[in-house]
């Protein structure tokens, strides 16, 4: 082989598609390799030409156009092009010209066809563009695990068992005995197939027996009225969580508004990871801060876990976030074992990825307290400043940092009445402006998670309510959406830090997450969504077809592949003890995973321009 086919060979050793494939093929490749130098501006291809060749950019920098003349794509050294033309034999398409000085080897039609048909992996990347690669591969992860993304109608094994509301607890005792179950669907006394309530084994123990009743007493007396119930639809992983939140152990699943089944613990655990159950159980059992604290290495174990079984980010997120509420529950509620109860009602607040239900293992306290409106500062204030300070010193205990920009419930400003926190939103949303936007951004993301949390509720209807009638609102938060730029050079290539502790990584969250979820939110204001969640968020906006075909799924697709990444790359360093961060080096991942980051971020880079021309930040209204 001569010199130069030997630098061919190397080169193509060093790119995808090709590392994939055998040495001996790519020794044949480089031997039949043509190249062609082309000075900058020169027209490589042009509409309507006929193209038997794949190009490949050897070095320089190319730009591909769409035929009304916008630009498409800038490929730099190892860019392929040329492939849609050869593959459908059809004339060429889009447009193809040498931005700088460019190098481009050939591959002939005959040697890339039989490529393409023996190495099913080599013709997937090639014939996949760069959006719908990324959706292939986060949807072929997705499948991968059909565990997490069973429908919970898969765990129910049998038609559920109902008895009237008029039965005494003898015959439901006996009717449990002989059906072997420990929970009976109660159904109107009217209307043998409407449940209007769940009794289990532990309401017998519990509700007759410790409470020495009659067995004469009627069902409808010791049951649980209007229980907590999923849909057949949903996933069994919903499931879980919605068993978590609510802490039951029974959930009767409903088809058509009709009970179907009932799922237990058990059917959950055999299905699903029971460690985050485990988890959030003991964070409920825990006598003390320290005994809360004390969990985190269980924490860890189960979010790598989860990573390791493949589940997506919005699961990761989910169960991290219902753990992260339930130290804050756990918390209140110790707070007020030592404070005594409050003197008025209160709702505490969960702001940013908590609310969001996308928080990692990584993250700081964000939160907030809204009171009663009959908040008197000189009778109560001592109290709830007692309580905000025991909550958050204790979840900075258990690996919450304290917020840098002190939004806590702490600070005075974030604790305040109902109707000063109406005001807060009414003054943000009718006079913003991008500087106050900029420290407050993170309240439009809330939830609350003890106390009178239809409160919370409240704030977010007002919030969809008064956001999407406000253009110059919407305007300035565009602004903030796009402060944050994905770091992808003119070329394409990755934008690293430059100096200090992080030289040379990229900062997921910083330049990949946070920018997406912050553009996400400008568009789910202006629908008027209530969700909290970016991928529900996405459903809203998709649905209100505000977007350009296809975008909201790209979107959805390059959230999730730049959250996997932040994910995996946490979950190594817990399991090789190192502090987690979100920086990650690209040289130190995958050339797949490189490509597909680059993806995602020109889909994040392309959704800023366009929400600009949507929102102009700088449009006076």
């Amino acid at each position: 082989m001569e010199v130069e086919q030997l630098e061919i060979l190397t080169f193509l050793k060093d790119h995808v598609p090709f590392r994939w494939l055998p040495e001996e093929e790519l020794s044949k490749v480089a031997t039949e390799i043509d190249v062609s130098y082309f000075r900058a501006g020169a027209t490589i291809l042009e509409v309507g030409q006929t193209n038997s060749d794949i190009h490949i950019v050897r070095s320089g920098a190319v730009e591909i156009y769409l035929r009304n003349g916008e630009l498409f794509n800038r490929l730099g050294e190892g860019g392929m092009f040329g492939q849609q033309s050869v593959l459908t034999k059809s004339p060429v398409r889009f447009p193809a010209k040498a931005l700088d000085d460019t190098l481009i080897y050939f591959i002939p039609y005959a040697l890339f066809i039989e490529l393409f048909d023996r190495y099913e992996r080599f013709s997937d990347f090639v014939e996949l563009e760069n959006n719908k690669r990324l959706s292939h591969t986060v949807t072929r992860r997705q499948d991968a695990n059909e565990l997490m993304t069973s429908p919970v109608n898969k765990l129910i094994t049998r038609e559920p068992v109902l008895i009237s509301e008029s039965a005494t607890v003898k015959e439901a005792a006996c009717l449990m005995s002989e059906e072997d179950i420990s929970c009976l669907l109660v159904a109107d006394a009217q209307d043998s197939v409407s449940m209007i309530g769940i009794m289990t084994d532990r309401d017998l123990r519990t509700r007759v027996i410790a409470q020495g009743l009659d067995y004469t007493t009627l069902v409808r007396h010791i049951m649980t009225p209007a229980p907590i119930t999923i849909d057949s639809s949903h996933f069994v992983f919903e499931a879980m969580l919605t068993m978590l939140t609510h802490n039951v152990h029974h959930l009767p699943v409903l088809h058509l508004g009709k009970p179907v089944g009932v799922i237990g613990i058990s059917d959950i655990i055999r299905y699903e990871s029971h460690n985050s159950l485990f988890v959030v159980s003991s964070i409920f059992d825990a006598q003390s801060v320290e005994e809360i604290s004390a969990l985190i290495p269980d924490i860890h174990a189960s979010f790598t876990r989860m990573v390791n079984e493949d589940a997506n980010s919005h699961m990761i997120g989910s169960a991290m976030s219902v753990i992260g509420r339930s130290i804050k529950q756990r918390l209140l509620a110790l707070a007020q074992e030592q404070l005594g109860e409050p003197p008025i009602p209160y709702c505490f607040l969960a702001l940013g990825s908590m609310a969001r239900d996308e928080q990692l293992v990584l993250t700081d306290q964000d939160n907030a307290l809204i009171l009663d409106d009959s908040y008197n500062a000189e009778l109560h204030g001592e109290y709830f400043l007692k309580l905000a300070r025991f909550v958050c010193d204790g979840l900075a205990e258990c690996g919450y940092s304290y917020c840098t920009g002190n939004i806590m419930a702490t600070n005075t400003r974030w604790r305040q009445p109902l109707s000063v926190w109406r005001g807060y939103f009414t003054e943000w949303i009718e006079q913003p402006t991008p500087e106050s936007l900029l420290n407050s951004s993170i309240f439009f993301d809330l939830d609350g998670v003890w106390g009178q949390t239809e409160w919370a509720d409240e704030l977010t209807a007002l919030i969809a309510k008064k956001a999407q009638a406000s253009p110059h609102f919407l305007a300035c938060l565009t602004r903030n959406a796009i402060n944050r730029k994905p770091p992808l050079g003119f070329f394409k290539d990755f934008v690293v830090e430059k100096d200090g502790e992080h030289r040379n990584t990229i900062n997921l969250k910083r330049r990949g997450t946070a920018p997406l979820s912050d553009l996400i939110r400008v568009y789910a204001l202006a629908v008027g969504s209530t969700a909290q969640n970016s991928f529900e968020r996405l459903d809203d906006i998709i649905a209100a077809n505000i977007l350009p075909p296809g975008r909201g799924p790209d979107l959805r697709d390059a959230l999730e592949f730049i959250s996997m990444v932040r994910i995996r790359h946490q979950a190594l360093d817990l399991e090789a003890d190192r502090v987690p961060d979100n920086n990650i080096e690209p040289e130190q991942i995958s050339p797949f995973e490189r490509r597909n980051l680059k993806d995602a971020f020109q889909i994040v880079a392309n959704a800023q321009k366009f929400i600009v021309i949507k929102y102009p930040p700088n449009r006076r209204f």
